[in-house]
């Protein structure tokens, strides 16, 4: 008899520093390594942008997403090394002023290779036309923050005083026929939506 008694006392010490092991954990071992931060990728470093040209914004800095959210939208644009030739343009028309202080707009910035379409010879010719420059840039913006759910399905009037149209769904859109290759940057006052094609008005 005495032996089972110490046996069974036996086993409910056994039994109770098991479940105080595995209670509230204020004497867990602290052995184990702390687990690994999740890794960050450029194109979810802020929120909602989208677009497989997303991947080659800077990750840290003023061209980042972070950063271009703090400046102006020309000021943003001359951060970012993919639109170098839309900041040129810009700047040949004096529309950095106008783009910098305008207020909650969305500007469609074509991408350095969709200058590039266009034949040398004819870009040239527009760029050296201040008037016909403006007229193409400001037909690039809306005055208007468009939201993904705006641009499904919209037309939408520029400072050029023509129209866009946009569509699509997802991360997929249309503004006329261009395509979005990286949407829904944020600057301090522009939401941005980069395209593979200069618009062109009618």
């Amino acid at each position: 008899m005495q032996f089972k008694r110490t046996a069974v006392l036996a086993a409910a010490a056994v039994s109770a520093l098991g479940l105080t092991a595995c209670s509230d954990g204020t004497d867990t071992p602290a052995a184990q390594p702390p687990a690994p931060a999740p890794m960050t990728t450029t194109a979810t470093m802020t929120s909602g942008e989208f677009g497989s040209a997303c991947s080659s914004v800077p990750t840290d800095g003023p061209g980042s997403f972070a950063g271009m959210a703090k400046d102006p939208v020309a000021t943003a644009a001359s951060n970012n090394p993919a639109l170098s030739t839309l900041v040129t343009a810009v700047k040949k028309a004096g529309l950095v002023d106008t783009l910098n202080t305008a207020k909650d707009i969305t500007v469609f910035a074509p991408a350095d290779p969709a200058f590039a379409k266009i034949p040398k010879a004819d870009l040239d010719k527009v760029l050296a036309d201040n008037a016909t420059l403006t007229k193409v840039l400001t037909y690039h913006v809306v005055p208007k923050r468009l939201t993904t759910a705006d641009l499904a399905s919209g037309n939408f009037e520029t400072l050029q005083k023509g129209m866009v149209k946009t569509s699509g769904a997802g991360t997929s859109f249309k503004v006329n026929d261009a395509s979005v290759i990286c949407g829904n940057v944020q600057t301090a006052n522009a939401t941005v939506y980069i395209i593979d094609t200069v618009l062109m008005p009618s």
